[in-house]
């Protein structure tokens, strides 16, 4: 999407995550090999199906190649410095999720609640059951690289009596000219992110948060999304949306020197219970795929300001070539138009705001009239949103040739603490401190 992470669809700004290569996975010894191996190996080996009679033959696979099935093996640790699911790569599959806490319940509840969800991620990133009442959906499966992040809505914190620890950088987001926002599907008290690099996993996790609940909250809103599977491509690359635009190429990445400063809230910083957390802003951005297929691939470009094929500025160069912003073509036009999405949402052009896009693609099906509802879940990280999400929304509100092929219709701002000591779980500084 665009030059920055960027809170739109179709942008290349924010999650740009780089995708994992393929999986191991073998044939077993005697006859052939099993229809998972084969499946998996299939485009990561060179694997050539339907010769003569039937036969299969094999093409040498590049030593560095790794058969798909290993993409069960790989883990995320839930403990550490941040909450996962914040820094790591994009995942195939996604649920998010918000509850509102139920009548009667407050802190003490919340807390139970929290501890309760921290136990089970704990379990599930590693491959285990959940519990005792494991549902054995992924009995299967490796970890799949789950990952289980929790946040607080800016409700919560009435709701406990904890209202002098809510966070100012809560504070509830502008309205934006774009908005057409369903508040039914917006906000809540609590919110879960659930990724997993297979489809049953990710589902499994989130059977077990809604079991662990229990009595204490009831879910708010529900939101699926998915993205390209890891080893799918040749070689890692940035994603593509549904738009079929390369989205973060210019996502901040944890190489960076100041990646920690845009995106994490300092361990100095306030209130002390949100040291090394993020603030997620969350958005169900809806694309007008029938409108924007109707582009010719000119149009599509001069709307985003890069190349389609391989996310290159209009300006010249490759994906990540520095655009030139003052470049004309023949005509003494720009070469990125004044409008286009990535000029807009350069940092330079925003004052430095930076957000980290982790994003999940959806589709909801058709509409009554035929239209599909699909589009974006955007996800965006920051140390604080009013110098990240809000300053770019606002210049993006203001003339983004982007807007009229997308739509907002939901949205939800939640903090999101720091990642859990060995033994705690998330919150406690602010639940039992």
């Amino acid at each position: 999407m665009a030059e920055q992470s960027i809170p739109v669809a179709g942008t290349e700004e924010g999650g740009s995550v780089e995708e994992a290569t393929s999986a191991e996975g073998g044939a077993p010894a005697g006859s052939g090999i099993s229809r998972r191996a084969l499946l998996g190996t299939a485009g990561a080996t060179g694997l050539v199906l339907g010769a003569a009679g039937g036969a299969v033959g094999y093409a040498s696979a590049p030593a560095a190649a790794t058969p798909l099935t290993s993409v069960g093996s790989d883990e995320v640790m839930f403990h550490g410095k941040h909450q996962p699911g914040i820094a790591e790569g994009l995942q195939a599959r996604g649920h998010l999720v918000a509850f509102d806490l139920a009548a009667g319940a407050g802190r003490k509840e919340a807390a139970a609640l929290l501890r309760r969800w921290s136990q089970t991620a704990r379990r599930l990133m590693a491959g285990e059951a959940s519990g005792s009442g494991d549902t054995d959906v992924a009995r299967d499966a490796g970890p799949s690289s789950l990952t289980l992040t929790f946040g607080f809505g800016h409700s919560f914190f009435a709701r406990t009596g904890l209202e002098k620890q809510r966070p100012v950088a809560l504070d509830p987001l502008p309205d934006f000219s774009s908005d057409q926002l369903d508040k039914t599907r917006s906000n809540g008290d609590l919110w879960v992110q659930i990724g997993a690099n297979d489809a049953l996993v990710a589902f499994h996790a989130l059977r077990a948060i809604q079991n662990d609940t229990g009595s204490a909250a009831k879910v708010r809103w529900q939101m699926n999304g998915f993205n390209r599977t890891p080893g799918a491509t040749a070689h890692p690359m940035t994603a593509r949306n549904l738009m079929g635009q390369l989205d973060g190429t210019r996502n901040p990445k944890p190489s960076e020197p100041d990646f920690d400063q845009r995106i994490f809230v300092p361990e100095s910083g306030t209130p002390a219970w949100m040291a090394n957390g993020s603030y997620a802003v969350v958005r169900r951005i809806r694309m007008l795929l029938d409108d924007w297929e109707k582009l010719s691939l000119g149009a599509q470009e001069a709307v985003i300001g890069r190349r389609k094929a391989n996310g290159a500025a209009l300006s010249g160069g490759t994906e990540t070539t520095a655009m030139d912003l003052e470049k004309t073509d023949a005509k003494g036009d720009l070469a990125v138009p004044i409008n286009a999405h990535a000029r807009i949402t350069r940092p330079d052009q925003n004052g430095g705001a930076a957000i980290l896009r982790r994003p999940f693609s959806y589709h909801d099906g058709i509409d009554a009239d035929g239209v599909p509802d699909a589009g974006l879940l955007f996800v965006c990280w920051q140390a604080d949103p009013l110098r990240g999400f809000v300053p770019l929304q606002r210049k993006l509100d203001r003339g983004d040739a982007l807007s009229q092929y997308i739509r907002h219709e939901s949205s939800g701002l939640f903090a999101v603490p720091g990642g859990a000591a060995d033994g705690e779980y998330v919150g406690q500084g602010l639940l039992e401190g």
